[in-house]
């Protein structure tokens, strides 16, 4: 994968400021290393890769809050359109991090809010949460840790963003349980509405199909025995046919 993104054009995180999409349609797709190599390799003349200072495949770690009860996991489970999420992201190779809360309404668009902040810092912007979360701050507890890394892709006509995400691990915080999907890639195209997108051809070809994979929920089903998953298992069960489900490994990469 390394060779074949060092054969894309570079584009700079200021060009990339131009397609942010904080409203957006997130369509996500799941696969393994050798599809991904070979959709880089056919994706190569339509795409720019994202570098920062030499870097194209980039160390990001997430900590997601939810209630005691696990309210926004369970919202997801059911089945509920209209949800949310609030994280800590951080961008460590840059040492910038995030509280975001992702807002994601009956239509499959998601609208996300931020604010910077130091990584853990949570209760520094109470203020900031209740205006964005259905939830009370006070409420909110860490329920799970995940690290991966990203590579990030734009269409040449700066319409939409491609990340690919691989060496996903997690850590959660009630069961101190670790894995790591050895060997799987989420690939999501991030757009403004149903703009022509490129890379959806080459999916096709490749037979790489849209798969809802949600990081917080998977990672939760995955470390935590004791949580309800019946509407998962049908993805658990994929995940654990394309990669290898290690509960061994590190949580550092």
């Amino acid at each position: 994968m390394e060779k074949t993104l060092q054969s894309y054009t570079p584009v700079s995180l200021e060009q990339m400021k131009a397609v942010r999409l904080m409203n957006r349609i997130d369509t996500k797709y799941v696969t393994t290393l050798p599809k991904l190599v070979r959709l880089l390799e056919m994706a190569r003349g339509q795409y720019w890769v994202q570098e920062i200072d030499g870097q194209r495949n980039m160390p990001y770690y997430t900590l997601y809050y939810d209630t005691e009860r696990c309210d926004m996991y369970l919202e997801h489970l059911r089945g509920r359109k209209t949800r949310q999420k609030i994280r800590i992201r951080a961008y460590e190779h840059s040492g910038v991090s995030f509280l975001e809360v992702k807002n994601k309404n009956n239509k499959g668009r998601t609208a996300k809010k931020r604010v910077a902040c130091r990584a853990h810092e949570k209760d520094a912007h109470t203020d900031f949460i209740a205006s964005h979360l259905r939830y009370s701050p006070e409420k909110l507890m860490n329920r799970i840790e995940n690290r991966f890394t990203r590579v990030t892709l734009v269409n040449r006509n700066m319409t939409e963003r491609l990340t690919i995400d691989t060496n996903l691990r997690f850590h959660n915080f009630t069961t101190d349980k670790v894995c790591k999907l050895d060997g799987l890639v989420i690939i999501e195209l991030k757009r403004d509405g149903l703009t022509y997108s490129p890379i959806l051809e080459l999916l096709r070809q490749l037979r790489i199909k849209p798969s809802g994979f949600s990081k917080y929920c998977m990672g939760m089903a995955l470390t935590d025995e004791e949580l309800r998953k019946n509407r998962f298992k049908p993805r658990l069960r994929m995940v654990e046919k394309m990669c290898h489900v290690d509960y061994n490994a590190q949580f550092a990469i």
